[in-house]
């Protein structure tokens, strides 16, 4: 027969559990005995207070990222929605513009993501975008991905159709459509931009990706939420069989409401994705997982800062960007340049 005081230590023990809840770890990571095949990470970004400006943070699981460079900037040149994709050559592009009134996309190059030398400007002729002429002159969020199959750079950008009023402001951003030029060497570009999907609906921050036989854009449903549009203002993935489609409606959100500039990585062990998400105008981001990225998806949980709850935690303050893989000798030489600042949770 058990005596009061053991009965109290169990007691005690079960109030401690509830309490102190351990949930699972995301899946992807690697065990002790294994090497990973994504060494490590690179978030490239801007900061709240600071926007369009570049900022680095890394990360070596692709869930907890430290900012590099004491916080300041990297590169004083850029300004932009900032957006990198490798080359067939291994260097790396990122493309820019000084504000979505700019009329030029500016595009740098690096072989090492620390020394940044401009590439290219480009300036395309929006009006001309078959079945678009009613274009206004703004270019949002470009970004860049390069086709192995087809040997050819695609760079994405939103624009609208509609100007904002006092009485209905988000008739702007519901005119938002996706276009692309196609490009062999972000040097000379298509003449015509195109739209990117054959349905009419919002669209912003859309990125390409090739996953098995099928193509992939991640995208921002930018019509606003309604409870006859319950989809808006959240992240979500249309699929296609080649590079310009066609690409299917949309599927399901990925994100709650109001969550938009998504990032897409693979896990160390390459067998989960981790999409990212921001919450504006709050400053904070989401993270969803699957290991298929048709889905289903589920949302972990993370920046809350009770550090027995966070599975994935970014340093403060930081704004859309976008996240690559690297490898680790990449990583040591950005810390090496810039160092790095270890943050850890607050404990409450």
């Amino acid at each position: 027969m058990m005596k009061k005081q053991d009965l109290l230590v169990m007691f005690l023990l079960c109030i401690t559990l509830c309490m102190h809840p351990q949930q699972p770890d995301p899946p992807g990571q690697i065990t002790n005995d294994e090497s990973p095949i994504n060494e490590a990470y690179l978030f490239a970004h801007m900061m709240h207070g600071d926007y369009g400006k570049l900022y680095y943070s890394v990360s070596l699981d692709g869930l907890h990222w430290e900012i590099l460079n004491n916080g300041k900037r990297v590169f004083e040149e850029y300004k932009g929605h900032p957006d990198i994709c490798k080359g067939p050559n291994g260097d790396y592009y990122i493309a820019g513009n000084t504000d979505d009134g700019s009329p030029d996309i500016n595009i740098w190059v690096s072989k090492d993501l620390i020394n940044w030398k401009l590439h290219s400007v480009y300036t395309p002729n929006l009006k001309s975008t078959p079945g678009y002429s009613e274009a206004l002159q703004r270019i949002g969020a470009p970004k860049l991905y390069y086709d192995e199959d087809s040997s050819k750079f695609i760079m994405t950008w939103h624009t609208p159709h509609k100007e904002g009023t006092k009485e209905d402001p988000e008739r702007y951003w519901a005119s938002q459509r996706t276009l692309y030029v196609l490009s062999d060497d972000l040097k000379s570009f298509d003449e015509t931009p195109q739209r990117l999907f054959d349905w009419d609906m919002g669209t912003i921050d859309v990125f390409i990706r090739k996953v098995g036989e099928s193509y992939y854009a991640v995208i921002k449903d930018e019509t606003y939420p309604t409870l006859y549009w319950t989809t808006g203002k959240t992240i979500r993935i249309s699929k296609a069989p080649s590079l310009l489609g066609p690409y299917s409606l949309p599927g399901d959100p990925i994100s709650p409401n109001f969550r938009e500039a998504p990032m897409l990585i693979p896990s160390p062990n390459d067998k989960i994705w981790y999409m990212y998400y921001e919450q504006y105008p709050g400053v904070s981001y989401g993270l969803s997982i699957a290991d298929n990225i048709d889905g289903p998806w589920y949302q972990a949980s993370g920046y809350t800062f009770y550090s027995d709850w966070d599975k994935y935690s970014l340093p403060e303050k930081v704004r859309h960007g976008c996240m690559i893989t690297i490898s680790k000798i990449e990583y040591d030489n950005l810390v090496n340049k810039f160092g790095i600042t270890k943050e850890t949770t607050t404990k409450k």
